[in-house]
This record gives structure tokens, C-alpha cells and sequence, in this order.
């Protein structure tokens, strides 16, 4: 896998159509996901004392985050609304590379911040509902 920069990490929102059109959610500095897996054991006498999985089995999930700066921008103003009523929605991340991650989240933490006579930043957390997509 080549080298990609930070920058071209970028997550997305959806508008809310079918099928969505995606806004890049302006002023994200730095962005983080994470792929969940849970395992189902099946040892057994016949294992030899070894751990065996069960592929494909357990639940998966995806999480995101990521840190920014406020811009009053129409996505960060979608993502303000969801968190607020709890909202399912339909978020993308992108990669250098073209390679995207697609699926409906649900944002578990929304928090702003912000010093006198600096900018007012905000963080938050996105888990997975349902399967998602990778192209």
C-alpha cells in the first residue's frame, strides 16, 4: 500500500436522497476509523489446545471520529441536527487512493469547544448501523 497524506482522509455526509449525494464535512482536521470485529469461539476437545474462530461469525462494526473547526458549513449544520435527534445516517470516507467506505451511522458524541479569540472547534464519534460498504 502506498503512502497516502492525512488531508485526503475525508468523511462525508450524505443529503438525505436515494440514492445520497455526499458533502465533504468542511473544516475536519483529522479523522479516524476503526474496524470492529467480535470473535465465536468454537474450541473443542479436537482443537489440540488450540483457539479456533468461527469465520464470518460475531458481530462487526465500524467506528469514526475525527476533530475540526467549525465553519458554519450546511454538512456540519446535517450533522449538528443528527446528533441532536438521534439520527441514522448516510456518511462516506474517502481515501487518496479513490477507495471509499459507505454505510448508515449514528453520531455518539458531539462536542464544541473554543478559546477567546481563537477558533471554535468541535470532535465527534460515528458507530456503524448496519453493513457497510467498501469500493
Amino acid at each position: 500500500m502506498a503512502m497516502e497524506k492525512g488531508s485526503a482522509f475525508l468523511l462525508k455526509i450524505g443529503d438525505g436522497a436515494a440514492p445520497p449525494v455526499f458533502t465533504t464535512v468542511a473544516g475536519l482536521r483529522t479523522t479516524q476509523m476503526t474496524v470492529n470485529a467480535e470473535t465465536v469461539v468454537v474450541t473443542n476437545q479436537g482443537s489440540g489446545g488450540w483457539r479456533e474462530l468461527l469465520s464470518g461469525a460475531g458481530v462487526r462494526s465500524v467506528s469514526l471520529s475525527g476533530a475540526g473547526v467549525f465553519t458554519g458549513s450546511a454538512a456540519e449544520a446535517r450533522i449538528k441536527a443528527n446528533a441532536l435527534a438521534g439520527q441514522v445516517d448516510d456518511y462516506r470516507i474517502s481515501f487518496e487512493s479513490g477507495d471509499t467506505v459507505t454505510g448508515r451511522f449514528l453520531i455518539t458524541r458531539l462536542d464544541y469547544a473554543g478559546d477567546f479569540n481563537g477558533e471554535r472547534t468541535y470532535t465527534l464519534a460515528l458507530e456503524s448501523s448496519g453493513a457497510v460498504v467498501t469500493a
